[in-house]
């Protein structure tokens, strides 16, 4: 019985989904993806694919142009992407937590705006809380609006490790705002998200917006990391995410447990297809007169292997459906985000071992996997950030009583 099959609740038009997508991914993707990612080539003919299918408005629902479709359905779609190449699922997700962040903080009028032509593919989205200066250390952000005269903002401030930041059109940002509220009471209410509409490419995108340039990374190719200049961007209060400034920190922290879902996702997919990789190398490779997967040591590595790619696509299920039951899931998506990329980075290396001295070689695949592990480490929250989530809540759910 496949995973697909063993996956309880889907239906048969959701696995029918799933199938197209791994079918898109073994077609489209695994053989363009190591030559494309060893070029650093934004890889536009496997977005207009994704286009075609509706992947853009997988989440978005019918009513504004999309498919309607479950978180669930969703990060076992990125499953099968990343599998294929990690870069693409980083694509969309970015792209889905501004569609998310729309759909249930925005107003009405920012719905019927933005979100039929994010469903297409039209418009496409990054988010932006990160600086130079902050790292997972939100409360520590300066980019700052300032209030003007009638409803008008200026911001003014510089932004980090935006994925998509070139190629999307539409950027939600996390700003410093004077909201009224005493900084003491709560650094986070002195928060508003923005949506800022710009032109895809680099260089100056829209008036006070500038994207500098890609920035260069060890893994992780193809899809544009940048950084995101404010310099007098003027904006008014039509273009705060749901109309009233202050609530910025708890909308990016709401988009960010279905980005550290779909983290999860990637990180399942990429060790899968890892493990994939290692056991056939097992099965064809001979050392000392024997195939090397009848050598103990390796058929043990393998078993560990198995295991935790298993484990890690449990945890990921159970914390999309907690998300799609309208649950909160912070404690679930961190324990899946934080499982799956450990294991993750744990099976490539395995997988990097059981290939020997080929592994290291950029003809093998693994090579770009050993790569693009580490990248999920640190993605939506490194693994520390996880480990306090956890912490805090386990502790809130076991708190002693009287």
């Amino acid at each position: 019985m496949s995973r697909l099959q063993q996956t309880e609740g889907l239906s048969d038009e959701q696995r029918e989904l799933v199938l197209l997508v791994r079918q898109f991914v073994e077609e489209q993707i695994m053989p363009v993806a190591t030559q494309l990612e060893h070029r650093d080539e934004y890889p536009q003919a496997i977005v207009d694919g994704m286009k075609e299918m509706g992947i853009f408005g997988l989440m978005i629902p019918e009513e504004y142009g999309g498919l309607g479709e479950s978180l669930l359905t969703y990060a076992l779609c990125v499953e099968e992407i990343a599998r294929g190449w990690m870069s693409v699922s980083g694509i969309i997700n970015t792209h889905f937590i501004v569609a998310y962040m729309i759909l249930q903080h925005g107003t009405e009028e920012q719905k019927r705006r933005y979100l039929p032509r994010m469903a297409t593919g039209e418009v496409r989205g990054a988010f932006s809380m990160s600086e130079p200066g902050c790292g997972s250390d939100v409360s520590a952000i300066k980019t700052k609006a300032v209030r003007g005269a009638e409803g008008e903002w200026t911001i003014n401030g510089q932004k980090m490790w935006l994925t998509n930041g070139g190629s999307a059109n539409l950027v939600a940002v996390l700003v410093k705002s004077d909201t009224g509220q005493p900084p003491h009471e709560s650094v986070y209410r002195n928060m508003t998200t923005f949506l800022i509409d710009k032109e895809a490419g680099f260089g100056e995108t829209a008036q006070g917006v500038t994207v500098p340039g890609k920035i260069d990374k060890m893994g992780y190719k193809g899809v544009d990391t940048t950084e995101l200049v404010l310099d007098g961007h003027r904006t008014t209060s039509a273009q705060i995410l749901g109309g009233e400034p202050g609530r910025g920190f708890y909308q990016m922290m709401d988009g960010v447990e279905v980005g550290r879902v779909n983290v999860a996702a990637r990180g399942c997919g990429v060790a899968r297809r890892a493990f994939e990789l290692g056991i056939a190398y097992a099965q064809q490779r001979e050392t000392f007169g024997k195939k090397i997967v009848d050598h103990q040591a390796v058929l043990f590595r393998l078993a560990d292997m198995a295991v935790k790619v298993e484990a890690a696509h449990e945890m990921m299920v159970k914390a999309a459906r907690k998300k799609d039951a309208g649950q909160r899931n912070d404690l679930e998506a961190g324990m899946a985000k934080y499982l799956a990329s450990e294991y993750c980075s744990q099976v490539v290396e395995d997988s990097f071992r059981i290939h020997g001295g080929y592994g290291y070689s950029k003809e093998y695949e693994i090579e770009r996997l050993y790569r693009e592990a580490p990248m999920l480490l640190i993605g939506e929250g490194t693994a520390d950030i996880q480990r306090m989530i956890i912490g805090r809540r386990l502790v809130e759910d076991y708190a002693l009583k009287g």
